[in-house]
């Protein structure tokens, strides 16, 4: 497997926010955490990025261990909360920005990204004018655009309206296609059935249920 979880628990004061999480993932399939606020999903979603260093157990993606081989993982996109991008730049200019810090893609790719979540005639907009739901197709384009082995979107749908979500669920599927390994969360079931091959259903940090499809 590409990512394996290996009992990861996580302490925080004195609570257990994750317990014991063992989970094995592959590239080219899409995977779903789903549970209410503060079931664990964002926070098992910050150790795999590497955001967040587990109390015990240990994270291994492509054969390296996160925290001793490799500080974070090497290609992964991730949108977890608020984005947080510049309100004086341009949506363009702040996806080039960030395109910058590594030089794998140019000005091509980074619109090609904006196409695609549907942001290209406010591409040259001030980031401060837009609407809710423009900041997170924004942070989905930011997550997409350099084409990584890992996307990790952190309830995405949120503020989209249904036009936009149906666009989600596509993009979620072509990331599938092109070999992505994507994990994405949300609180409803409903959002994670369309678009998840499988389903980790997460309460008090715990995994209650794994459903596969």
């Amino acid at each position: 497997m590409f990512l394996e979880i290996e009992n990861i628990s996580k302490q925080i004061g004195a609570e257990e926010v994750l317990k014991d999480i063992t989970i094995s993932m592959d590239r080219g399939r899409v995977y779903g955490l789903q549970g209410k606020n503060g079931c664990g999903k964002s926070m098992l979603m910050r150790v795999i990025c590497g955001l967040v260093l587990p109390t015990s157990g240990k994270v291994v993606i492509d054969g390296e261990e996160l925290g001793k081989e490799i500080s974070f993982p090497k290609s992964i996109g991730i949108l977890i909360e608020k984005p947080g991008f510049l309100n004086s730049y341009t949506g363009f200019q702040n996806l080039e920005v960030l395109a910058s810090i590594k030089k794998t893609i140019g000005r091509a790719e980074i619109i090609d990204a904006i196409k695609r979540v549907g942001l290209e005639d406010v591409m040259d907009k001030k980031y401060k004018t837009y609407s809710l739901g423009m900041k997170q197709k924004l942070g989905i384009a930011a997550a997409i655009m350099e084409k990584p082995d890992i996307v990790i979107l952190d309830e995405p749908a949120n503020a989209l309206d249904e036009k936009s979500e149906k666009r989600l669920w596509e993009i979620i599927k072509e990331e599938k296609e092109r070999g992505a390994l994507v994990i994405i969360s949300c609180h409803t079931s409903e959002l994670l059935e369309e678009a998840a091959d499988e389903i980790y259903r997460m309460d008090l940090g715990e995994i209650k249920e794994h459903i596969a499809g």
